[in-house]
């Protein structure tokens, strides 16, 4: 292929292929050209254009297939195009001639039909400059069609539209001609060519101005010509014709003076009037109609009807929705009156009048729907109401019934899609609109009583707050006008309607309705028998009533289930017997009352067994089962009686027979075993009955074929967006289309197809399913000999019928005995005798020779299953010799096509049939079928059932890749465009053979080379070809290489054809473009975007989505796609598709999302609701800028996003949440305003959402103050997101203010609506989370600005007072149980932030100026939160303690159902407790919280003046804790009280901890952990734990549970918290018990006194008894994660090893050190014994982390962990412990070898990477351990010889390591030793280490200090020396006095040096001077010896005090040297541990 890639055709390597390679040769090198001459410059074209003229025209005569040709030819117009034209003449000469041949053969006909293609395109490219020659051309070519065949007509036909195409107004010399022949065209027999005519006259139509004016009656009459016998791509076109011209006729503006005859201006009357003509009376004429009026026989075609609908719909498109929105209601009045009775013809019979309507309600939705936003839609509400109103005037019932019912079912539909932004239609009373459509409910006629039920039900679907209202209503004129038939009937509808809309809403509706409807429907069967003119109606709307009250779910329905069965019950008569008798007695009458109410009890169980499934247990079974004998009896009677009573009992028996199917259909069979043979015989009389004349194939078998078979089979079926009326084609003339009226019983169900009206089709045609899918069922269940008789039965049937009843009988007969085989091989079971297997295939066989090719097509499934069924390999491979041999021999298309289908569905059930020969014989036959190209059908078929192997054969295929990759790439090059069908199944074979060579498509050898390229040149004739289903295969199959082989598809390419077909009017190939794309831009999104743009730059198209894109990008016409698109799967993808790129480009391309989604909620937002913030905004003086940005709404150039839907704005709104969130997982400049216009600066591309902040909060408030309820709830939740994001972000202008503080007036806007009484529940609840979350946030200081969004809350604090019983009665008790909780977990928020904050302002302050800037600025919001929240806290503690209270009992255990309360709790129903259940675990955790800390503010001491005797809950609800069997009138003291809350917050909090579900947020968890950290702040509760240990174990455990499955540090650390507070209680416990027995025995003895403390006497822990022992695991499991080498059993040895020591991360250290503090508390919980077992284990530990982490730190830091592990061993070692009698020597040894242990990780020998660890190694962190052990200790630790010998050395070593920080620490180390009270242990040291020191002060002396480090060491050294002079006996004082001085001295400056000297000398030089005169005045004597025995002193001294005297009269003297640079860490380490 590679040789295929030149500019001029390689004719060698051509040569040398054979006949298919040719082809594909030729076909490369022309896709190639057609790239390369659009790159080649103009001159290199013109060298070579000569040579290449001559090749292209040579190809014309090699006969080029269909896609060769049009590519040849485009290839020519491009090349004249841009070389020279002259030549050009010649080649239109040679076409011409081409064309003139008289040769007619059937091999010279490709030859002429490119020439034809090439005129076409020379034409339409080169346009006018071939303008002379045309005439010539255009009249050869009509010549050519009167002789040509249906290829050639369809060529000629697109050949003149390009032509037309591209001469424009030139062309009007041949208008006529190309009219003429367009117009016979256009009712060819093909309908290929009727497309193709309909497009040339679509290009004609633009300059022929007669087409649109003196023709416009004969082109309309021409069209509806055309549409007769029609299929699907006809009508699309012809339609779109003649709406075009119509459209063109009303609006054109004539060219007044250019063409003088008159032309008259058409009305839109007429116009209308000339649609509504070919729609009543077809396409017949108007004489010819009135013949045969006369004899009423002419019934207009439904093509014709179809056809004429689809162009009201273009017309309508074509027009726009401003021309709509003006002419809406002379529109509405004319589409109304087709159905109207001023037509009788229309609406003759009730099949006519439901097809009518299904056309006129599909117009109305198309147009309506279609092209009009929001607001115009309102407006078209109020249109219809009033034709709505008028309608109801009329007095003729049937005059205008049909038309109410398109109305309704319209303003139903446009209400639901409206949603909540109907609202306001409805609340304005001057439409009046409920009232209208309540009165018409009252109609005579029942289709209007349905389709007015039908459109409250939608009304209730789109406003649930109107759901209850509208129920009362329906309800209470129920029970008013009982005695009302049409009453009965309507209101019974109505309310199973909206019964039927409660699973759409949510909140639902109150509990106690069931009951009501219940009585009510009771009350109606039981009056029935009153009145015998309403026996028929009250019945009926009894049982409905019952039907639909079962759709509420097994919570409402099991209250009512006992009074539904006795009504079941009683509803059969009882026995056999008494059917007799009753048989005898009845009359017509009572007949019909009686199988009605039957038929209704049946229908009602079946809702039941639907819709409650959990109630179906073994005891409701057994009653449901007794009265179905009796009904199967009846069954089995019918016929009879039907003798007895005749017709009128026909409709209600078939009704009867289709419900007790359905019913058994569900239940299983096992429960009607003893009836199966009765039933199994009624089946097959009704399978076969004489009475039968329709065939309603077209529903009975779709179910039984395989979806993909459908697709090929029936092009009727596929899904298009025409499917609503398409589909009373599929059904054939004589079956009425589905219609609501013949089976009401489906009002209340779900329907399939979304919002539209359900569709059932009439009783006849639905009994015969329901009885076809039962009769395999049952005949699966009976034994195997009663399966024989029957089978006979029904084959004899078949052979006794003849002609069309036959096919009807055949039918029937073969979709049972698939259901029969589907069911038996689903169900694995096995067919039964010999016999049986032969009936069935004869049956099959029979079958798969039907001319109905959908009957082949479920006989083929039913021999495939037949095969699954039997599995034995003989049978099956006899069976594909059955098919090999009828294939063989018969040539008739009927035979070929099913057989083959048949071996597909074989390998489809059976894989590659095991033997491979098989698979070769199979591949042969279905080749050579493949290539018969006198029937496209056969080629259809075989190629499908081709495909169908390749999918199946898996691997094996393999070695067939090569033959059949070239078969179908010949045929894709051979086969006529005309044949799609054989295009589509040749797309599923290559997409098939794709999937089988999956990733090996990567590959690199030739031959996979080869392959690959022959699937991309596959793709690329499919995606030429004129048929949108191919394209759309075209697609998938690049999707598929795309998925394998991504280097090698060409992406820009295939984006330019997705975004092409982007708004496509076919749905299957939009779809195929959107799941391409998804596909794509999971993988580059950036890419695909960039192609998209870059190609719509390209293209100049205005009308494409290429418009869309130039604008608005990618992105923003998928969002107008989403906007228009109704496909359900399609919005699916889009959304997908859409978040796809959101993730990976939203930061990238932050703007253009933002602006799409700020344009998609902008375009309809009210400007009135923003500007009224504004002002207030302005009012407040706050930055006027942003107020602006909100005002000023930017002029709007045509706004790409017209009036979005609210389903739209959501998604915009959803869409801003997760581009935050992109956000924050990008850079942090997303949120520092500062950095982001810092970084913005420097690149102006640079883009931070910070940035966009104003639009953020615009667009929440916009969405949360819509209309629409969801887009409400988005709203808020996009500002809770802001709030959440943005609430940290400082104002950098104003600091100490944050960003957002600018933007509360715009928050307290949004919020506010969310308040009014009339929002709904859900909204509200949102809103509280946001009001707590702004509160909590901080954002705002001062109160009176706070105040406003408080208020909000208290306003709703005020509302859920009143508890579950004052909340609005709209909804669910539930709605009112969520809303309550979402009040009080936000006030729960505010108490816990308000606590918090007035913590942190009370620990004490650092300095006094940060005290008054606190009081200046908040203090007061600290303190003012909480006293806000203070003055509501008294109700708010009671009504969280109630809820808390509700959620320990809703999540008892099952089996504590008993005890929960009958009338449920404080905030919810019993009867829905299980959706409270739900919201609590929402909210329970906060509101613990909160409890806990109301709890411990009032220290467990103050009682509630209110709680005086009540228990915890409120007076509402007498409900109490653990109440005790008398009723409660104990009254309990304040210390039960206490003990009762404190075990309710323990124990919600240990039953949520110790069992976590997966789905437990961290936000619950570490409210959790919180409450127990509050609870455990304040005594009483502590004493609780400290006194119960098992509560305390179980409790640690639980926590430790907690640390092992969390990862997350701040759950961690919360937990280790608690565990710190549960050891303190312990302590506190024991100090408690241990002075109260000193104080009781004070007298006796001391050696009495019993051990506290765990270990008692022994000093043994029991695991799992111990408290210590619990908290010794937590701790080990803590420092372990964190350093593994602390596990001996890791480091596989027992000591402290020395290694590397490593840094913690932040998170870790946090917890190490919250670990060691816990380790450290422990000896206090013990006995002295108990003590000794524990100290190893804390003391390894402790050292272990110090030895871990013990790294050096610039400037003699200490980490934290070290830090921590040091205070830890002070704790321990100051331990009482050390020194009680009991452990004092064993404390001592254990706490020697931990010195020991210190020591030693010093020590060389220890080392194993001997030299880099110990340079790693912090000799400060080790030292200060000693000097610990040296202080805190007693003295005979560490004073024994051998361990204070190698102290003294660490320390002599130290002291001579370079590092200044470590000398200086070290000095200080010394100064805390030395100054140790007991001699014993500071002695030594002095002696061995004061000379040192002195010489190192020496040495300073002769080496001045150059850095303040080094004057550090001096000041420290000083510091040492002095302290030892005060430790020193008096005696030596003076030696070292003197000793001292002259170091002192030695540092002075005289007034001279003084001025020059560095700022450290003079530092120096002050410092001394200040220890001079302190040093002076105490050792006054020794001073003055001293200084007068060395006059050189005296002198230095002297000149140094003169010198200091002149300095301060320059300056005032400062101190602060004093304190020196070094202060801070000194500090650090006195306070830290020593």
């Amino acid at each position: 292929m590679e040789l295929a890639h030149s500019l001029l055709l390689n004719e060698e390597a051509y040569n040398q292929l054979g006949e298919v390679q040719k082809a594909e040769f030729i076909f490369e090198w022309l896709r190639y050209l057609e790239k390369l001459l659009l790159a080649t410059s103009r001159n290199d074209v013109r060298e070579k254009q000569k040579t290449l003229v001559e090749q292209l025209l040579s190809l014309l005569n090699n006969s080029p297939g269909p896609p060769t040709r049009k590519l040849l030819a485009k290839n020519l117009a491009i090349l004249y195009s841009i070389g020279d034209t002259f030549s050009v003449y010649e080649a239109i000469d040679k076409c011409n001639d081409l064309i003139r041949s008289k040769d007619d053969s059937p091999s010279y006909l490709p030859t002429k039909l490119a020439a034809v293609v090439c005129l076409g395109s020379l034409y339409k490219k080169l346009g006018r400059i071939l303008g002379n020659t045309f005439t010539d051309t255009v009249g050869n070519i009509l010549k050519a069609v009167k002789s040509a065949e249906s290829q050639g007509r369809y060529e000629i036909m697109l050949s003149l539209q390009n032509i037309l195409n591209g001469l424009g107004a030139a062309a009007a010399p041949c208008h006529r001609d190309v009219y003429k022949a367009a117009r016979s065209c256009l009712t060819d027999r093909s309908m290929a060519v009727r497309c193709a005519a309909a497009k040339c006259l679509l290009e004609l139509q633009n300059e022929a101005i007669f087409m649109w004016s003196t023709d416009l009656d004969s082109v309309a009459t021409l069209c509806f010509k055309s549409f007769e016998g029609s299929n699907y791509d006809v009508r699309i076109s012809v339609s779109k014709l003649l709406g075009t011209i119509l459209a063109k006729a009303i609006t054109s503006k004539h060219p007044g003076t250019a063409s003088r005859q008159s032309i008259r201006r058409v009305s839109l009357e007429e116009v209308l009037e000339l649609l509504g003509t070919g729609f009543l009376r077809g396409s017949s004429g108007f004489l010819r109609a009135s013949g045969d009026m006369l004899k009423g026989t002419s019934s207009v075609s439904r093509d014709v009807r179809v056809g004429v609908t689809q162009a009201y719909v273009v017309f309508v498109s074509t027009l726009g929705g401003a021309w709509l929105e003006k002419n809406f209601a002379a529109f509405l009045s004319h589409i109304l009156s087709l159905v109207s009775q001023s037509h009788p013809k229309a609406t003759q019979t009730q099949i006519d009048a439901i097809c009518c309507r299904r056309c006129v309600s599909f117009i109305l939705r198309t147009t309506i729907g279609g092209l009009l936003g929001e607001k115009a839609q309102l407006a078209v509400v109020k249109d219809i109401c009033q034709a709505i109103w008028k309608l109801k005037k009329v007095m003729d019932v049937a005059a205008s019934q049909h038309m109410l019912v398109c109305a309704l079912q319209e303003l139903g539909n446009l209400i639901h899609n409206l949603g909540t932004t109907a609202a306001p239609l409805l609340q304005d009373s001057s439409t009046g609109l409920l009232d209208s459509i309540l009165s018409v409910t009252l109609h005579p006629s029942i289709s209007v009583r349905l389709a007015a039920a039908w459109c409250l039900h939608c009304i209730a679907v789109a406003l649930p707050s109107y759901l209850t209202p509208l129920l009362d209503c329906c309800l209470e004129r129920l029970t008013g006008h009982k005695s009302s038939p049409e009453a009965v009937t309507g209101f019974s509808f109505a309310v199973a309607a909206l019964l039927g809309a409660v699973k759409h809403c949510p909140l639902g509706i109150p509990h106690g309705k069931g009951k009501i409807i219940m009585t009510l429907a009771e009350d109606l069967l039981c009056s029935a028998a009153q009145n015998s003119r309403l026996s028929a109606q009250r019945t009926q709307a009894g049982w409905l009533l019952i039907a639909a009250l079962m759709t509420l779910g097994p919570a409402v329905v099991s209250h009512h289930l006992a009074r539904v069965l006795l009504l079941w019950k009683c509803v059969f008569p009882a026995s056999p017997k008494d059917l007799e008798t009753e048989k005898s007695r009845g009359d017509s009458f009572t007949w019909q009352v009686t199988l009605e109410g039957r038929a209704g009890a049946l229908c009602a169980i079946k809702s039941f067994v639907s819709h409650c499934g959990d109630l179906l247990t073994e005891e409701v079974i057994q009653r449901l089962l007794p009265p179905l004998p009796c009904a199967v009896d009846l069954l089995t009677q019918l016929s009879s009686i039907l003798k007895m009573y005749g017709s009128p009992l026909k409709t209600p028996s078939v009704v009867y027979r289709q419900r007790l199917y359905e019913l058994l259909i569900l239940l299983p069979p096992e429960t009607y075993e003893g009836n199966l043979c009765a039933i199994l015989k009624e089946l097959a009389a009704d399978l076969t009955a004489p009475d039968i004349q329709v065939s309603a194939s077209t529903f009975l078998l779709p179910p039984l074929c395989h979806q993909d078979d459908l697709l090929i089979l029936s092009p009727l079926l596929q899904e298009t967006d025409h499917r609503f009326i398409e589909e009373q084609l599929l059904l054939g003339n004589g079956v009425a289309c589905g219609s609501l009226e013949y089976d009401p019983y489906l009002i209340y169900e779900k329907d399939v197809e979304g919002d539209s009206v359900p569709k059932p089709l009439p009783p006849a045609l639905s009994v015969i399913s329901s009885a076809a899918k039962l009769f395999g069922v049952v005949c699966a269940h009976v034994g195997e000999t009663q399966r024989l008789p029957i089978l006979e039965q029904l084959l004899d049937s078949i052979k006794h019928t003849k002609g069309a009843r036959q096919q009807v009988v055949q039918l029937h007969v073969v979709s049972s005995v698939s259901s029969f085989l589907k069911y038996v091989a689903l169900s694995k079971g096995c067919l039964g005798p010999e016999e049986l297997k032969r009936f069935a295939l004869t049956l099959v066989t029979g079958a798969l020779e039907s001319t109905n090719p959908l009957l082949r097509c479920a006989a083929a499934e039913a021999w495939a299953r037949l095969a699954q069924v039997l599995d034995d390999g003989a049978f099956t491979a006899g069976l594909a010799q059955v098919s090999f041999d009828k294939l063989k021999s018969a040539r008739d298309v009927v035979t070929r096509t099913g057989h083959s289908l048949a071996l597909g569905s074989l390998h489809r059930y059976l894989g590659g049939i095991s033997s491979s020969q098989h698979l070769n014989s199979c591949i042969g036959i279905l080749y050579t079928l493949a290539q018969d190209s006198t029937s496209p059908d056969v080629q259809t078929w075989a190629l499908h059932s081709l495909s169908l192997i390749i999918d199946s054969a898996g691997p094996l295929y393999y070695v067939h890749v090569e033959p059949t990759l070239s078969l179908i790439i010949m045929l894709l090059l051979n086969v006529p465009p005309t044949h799609a069908e054989v295009h589509q199944s040749l797309g599923r074979c290559l997409n098939a053979l794709i999937t089988t060579l999956g990733p090996e498509l990567q590959g690199n050898s030739t031959s996979i080379s080869t392959l690959r390229a022959s699937c991309l040149l596959g793709c690329a004739v499919m995606q030429d070809n004129p048929d949108c289903l191919v394209q759309a295969q075209a697609i998938s199959c690049l999707q598929q290489l795309h998925m394998f082989a991504p280097r090698h598809v060409n992406l820009s390419s295939l984006v330019s054809c997705l975004c092409v077909n982007l708004y496509s009017p076919y749905l299957l190939l939009r779809r195929a473009v959107l799941a391409c794309l998804r596909q794509l831009v999971q993988r580059e999104a950036a890419e695909v975007s960039e192609h998209a743009v870059m190609l719509a730059k390209d293209s100049r198209e205005e009308l494409t989505p290429d418009a869309d894109i130039r604008e608005v990008g990618l992105e923003g016409a998928l969002l107008i796609l989403l906007d228009k698109e109704t496909d359900e799967r399609l919005c699916h993808d889009i959304k997908e598709t859409l978040n796809y790129m959101l993730t990976s480009m939203a930061v990238e391309k932050l703007s253009l999302w933002l602006k799409l989604c700020k344009d998609v909620l902008a375009a309809s937002a009210d400007c009135t609701a923003i500007t009224c913030v504004d002002t207030m905004q302005e009012e407040e003086g706050d930055k006027g800028d942003d107020a602006s940005v909100l005002t000023t709404r930017h002029d709007e150039k045509s706004h790409p996003f017209t009036n979005p839907r609210w389903a739209t704005r959501v998604f915009a709104a959803e869409c801003v949440c997760r581009i935050i969130n992109q956000c924050e997982n990008a850079t942090s400049a997303h949120f520092d305003i500062a950095l982001a216009q810092e970084m913005k600066k420097k690149d102006s591309r640079n883009d931070f959402l910070v940035l966009h902040l104003a639009d953020l909060i615009r667009m929440a408030f916009m969405a949360a103050t819509d209309h629409s309820d969801q887009l409400r709830l988005s709203g808020l939740e996009m500002l809770l997101v802001v709030i959440r994001r943005f609430a940290t972000v400082p104002e950098p202008e104003f600091p100490g203010h944050v960003i957002l503080e600018q933007y509360q007036a715009n928050v307290g806007a949004a919020l506010r609506p969310a308040f009014t009484s009339e929002t709904p529940p859900d909204v509200t609840a949102k809103a509280c989370q946001v009001c707590s979350a702004w509160i909590a946030s901080g954002v705002v200081s001062d109160l009176n600005d706070l105040r406003r969004v408080h208020q909000l809350l208290v306003s709703s604090l005020t509302k859920i007072q009143a508890g579950k019983e004052a909340l609005s009665h709209l909804y669910n008790e539930s709605a009112s149980t969520m809303e309550i909780l979402a009040v009080l977990k936000a006030w729960a928020e505010v108490y816990i932030i308000a606590v918090q904050r007035h913590k942190n302002h009370r620990q004490p302050l650092k300095t006094t100026s940060c005290l008054e800037d606190s009081i200046r600025n908040g203090s007061c919001s600290s303190d003012g939160l909480l006293d806000l929240v203070y003055a509501d806290l008294g109700t708010l503690s009671r009504l969280w303690l109630a809820a808390l209270q509700d959620f320990a009992l809703l999540t008892l255990p099952s089996e504590f159902a008993s005890q929960l309360p009958a009338e449920g709790g404080a905030f919810y129903t019993a009867e829905t407790s299980e959706n409270a259940k739900l919201q609590y675990y929402n909210s329970w955790a906060l509101i613990l919280h909160a409890t806990a800390l109301w709890l411990t503010s009032t220290g467990f001491v103050v009682a509630d003046p209110d709680e005086g005797a009540s228990d915890l809950s409120r007076p509402v609800t007498p409900t109490s804790m653990c109440q005790g069997s008398s009723s409660g009138a104990t009254i309990k003291s304040p210390e039960d009280v206490y003990t009762d809350r404190f075990h309710l917050i323990l124990g919600i909090s240990v039953e949520f901890l110790c069992s976590l579900r997966s789905d437990a947020t961290m936000e619950s968890i570490t409210a959790c952990l919180h409450a127990l950290q509050a609870l455990l702040d304040v005594p009483w509760p502590r004493s609780k734990i400290g006194s119960d240990q098992d509560l305390g174990i179980e409790l640690l455990n639980v926590l430790h549970r907690v640390i092992l499955t969390r990862e997350s540090p701040s759950i961690q650390l919360a937990s280790l918290e608690v565990v710190r507070q549960i050891i303190c209680a312990a302590q506190e416990h024991v100090k408690e018990k241990r002075r109260s027995a000193e104080v009781d025995d004070g007298a006796a003895e001391k050696e009495t006194l019993p051990e506290f403390g765990e270990g008692k006497d022994t000093g043994g822990l029991v695991p799992g008894k111990s408290l210590v022992f619990a908290t010794l695991e937590l701790c080990v499991c803590i420092l372990v994660r964190q350093l593994p080498e602390l596990n001996p059993k890791l480091t596989g040895s027992p000591g402290v090893k020395a290694r590397k020591p490593q840094m913690l991360s932040e998170d870790g250290s946090r917890l190490v050190s919250a670990a060691l503090v816990i380790l450290s508390e422990l000896p206090a919980v013990c006995s002295p014994e108990g003590s000794i077992s524990i100290l190893p284990t804390i003391l390894y530990l402790t050292i272990g982390v110090l030895r871990e982490t013990a790294v050096k730190l610039p400037g003699g830091q200490l980490s934290s962990t070290v830090a921590a592990s040091l205070q830890a061993l002070k704790g321990i070692l100051s331990s009482p412990m050390a020194r009680a009698e009991k452990s004092h020597t064993a404390w001592t040894d254990l706490l020697r070898s931990a010195l020991t242990t210190v020591l030693d990780c010093w020590d060389p020998e220890h080392f194993s990477l001997v030299d880099e660890t110990h340079e790693e190694l912090d000799e400060v962190s080790l030292l200060t351990a000693i000097t610990v052990f040296i202080l805190s200790t007693s003295p005979e630790v560490t004073t024994i010889p051998c361990l204070q010998k190698r102290c003294i050395d660490k320390f002599k070593a130290t002291l001579e390591i370079k590092d200044p920080m470590v000398q200086i620490k070290t000095y200080q180390l010394l100064h805390s030793i030395f100054q140790y009270p007991n001699p014993a242990v500071s002695y030594p040291y002095i002696y061995s280490l004061a000379s040192c020191i002195m010489e190192k002060l020496q040495e300073i002396d002769k080496r001045k200090p150059e850095n303040t480090a080094e004057l550090q060491i001096f000041q420290e050294g000083i510091k040492v020396l002095e302290t030892l002079v005060t430790v020193a006996e008096e005696h030596h004082r003076s030696q070292l006095v003197a000793c001292l001085l002259p170091i002192l001295i030695s540092f002075l400056l005289d007034e001279n040096a003084l001025g020059s000297a560095t700022s450290i000398m003079r530092n120096l030089h002050d410092f001394a001077l200040q220890n001079l005169m302190q040093i002076g005045p105490q050792y006054s004597s020794v001073f003055k010896s001293l200084v007068a025995s060395s006059p050189a002193l005296k002198a230095r001294l002297e000149a140094a005090i003169k010198g200091n005297q002149e300095s301060v009269k320059v300056k005032i003297p400062t101190s602060k040297y004093t304190k020196s640079p070094g202060k801070n860490s000194s500090i650090q380490l006195k306070t830290s541990f020593l």
